[in-house]
């Protein structure tokens, strides 16, 4: 099929040659929503969720350390990307070491693709990546619902550089239409010989061997400083890479709230006491040694959440799983056990737990900040 015919397939062109409709499956590919924070040092020991929303570090038993930063060195027409920073390296890699960047998809948001059947779709993939010095790293696409993998090594430069990649259709194994996790975007950077001691084998679906995975690739710890830009992420049906699809920030910051909100201000840390602090007032009833069994307040999700979140609290001086409250005439006390029940998609109920010094019947008013995390 012919360029022209793919587009045609895919959108309507405008006259600038444009391709108009949604096309991009990638939520915040263009590194714009970072709600946790914009930086964060000492990155390697711990797989998480960091800075820029969506995009998770799996990080396992390497030495290597790095920063993660929402940086404005950006190729022409972005305002953000994803910046890696070696700030240590790995002088001697172990055979089980291993860290990427991640992205993953639930399910229900694939079918377009028709995996698994005789009319599966051809997918591309493309990026914007550069670097302060050359490498070789891997882009492998897994089908988390078969346990089948697609692995296509990219080159870095100093130059930002568009990457393409379209992936051949698979018809083995169909996509699950849920909210689980069924594909997963992974830009690996590093590797042992459990993974680099095999053979490579380009845009090829198969079943996962660990050798195989990252065979080639560059060790972005071999030296102090390097570094790795990445931005304008899109996944889109058919064999041509489209240009990036922009939303705005209003939209694409909605998009990610189904996965993670917090009550604190935007980009600052969580545990951070700093910010907005969330109040919520209730008439005690019983007896002041039955505080705990009462329900405090009711909490509503900016926008429903993918499953019922995990929840973590913070009280007013930063305590992990904690809360304070004011009582009239007595001041602030904090550290104070928390209770959550009915934790759904949409709300959440709030309350104390254990005896305080409240007396039977008296208001008090709670304070706390909170995380609700719903990732695949």
């Amino acid at each position: 099929m012919s360029k022209a015919a793919e587009l045609a397939k895919w959108g309507e062109v405008s006259t600038n040659g444009q391709v108009s409709g949604r096309r991009n499956i990638v939520i915040n590919g263009a590194m714009n929503v970072a709600q946790r924070s914009a930086s964060v040092t000492g990155i390697g020991a711990t797989s998480g969720y960091y800075t820029i929303d969506r995009y998770q570090i799996i990080a396992g038993a390497t030495a290597g350390r790095f920063t993660m930063a929402q940086v404005a060195d950006v190729h022409d027409g972005f305002a953000n990307a994803m910046k890696l920073t070696c700030t240590t390296a790995d002088a001697s890699i172990a055979a089980g070491e291993y860290m990427g960047i991640h992205y993953r998809i639930e399910g229900q948001d694939l079918q377009q693709i028709k995996k698994g059947t005789s009319d599966a779709e051809k997918v591309t993939i493309s990026f914007y990546v550069k670097g302060n010095a050359s490498a070789t790293y891997m882009l492998e696409v897994k089908d988390s619902d078969n346990t089948r993998l697609n692995q296509n090594q990219f080159a870095v430069t100093t130059d930002w550089t568009r990457i393409e990649i379209t992936l051949n259709a698979d018809t083995t194994g169909a996509f699950t239409d849920d909210n689980g996790l069924s594909l997963e975007l992974s830009f690996w950077l590093h590797g042992g010989s459990t993974y680099t001691s095999g053979t490579y084998t380009a845009n090829t679906w198969a079943g996962q061997t660990n050798a195989n995975r990252l065979v080639g690739i560059t060790s972005f710890f071999d030296s102090t400083d390097r570094t790795f830009f990445i931005t304008g992420l899109q996944l889109e049906v058919g064999s041509v890479a489209t240009p990036f699809e922009h939303r705005s920030f209003g939209e694409e910051f909605d998009l990610c709230l189904r996965y993670y909100e917090k009550s604190s201000a935007y980009g600052v840390a969580e545990d951070s006491t700093a910010g907005a602090n969330i109040y919520g007032v209730v008439g005690m009833a019983g007896s002041a040694s039955s505080v705990g069994n009462n329900d405090a307040t009711m909490i509503h999700w900016q926008k429903s959440k993918r499953v019922a979140p995990t929840l973590v609290f913070y009280d007013a001086a930063g305590n992990s799983g904690k809360l304070s409250y004011a009582e009239a005439g007595v001041g602030r006390a904090d550290n104070i056990a928390i209770r959550s029940s009915n934790i759904g998609v949409n709300r959440s109920r709030i309350g104390t737990a254990g005896a305080s010094s409240l007396d039977a019947g008296e208001a008090v008013e709670m304070l706390f900040q909170y995380t609700a995390d719903s990732e695949l």
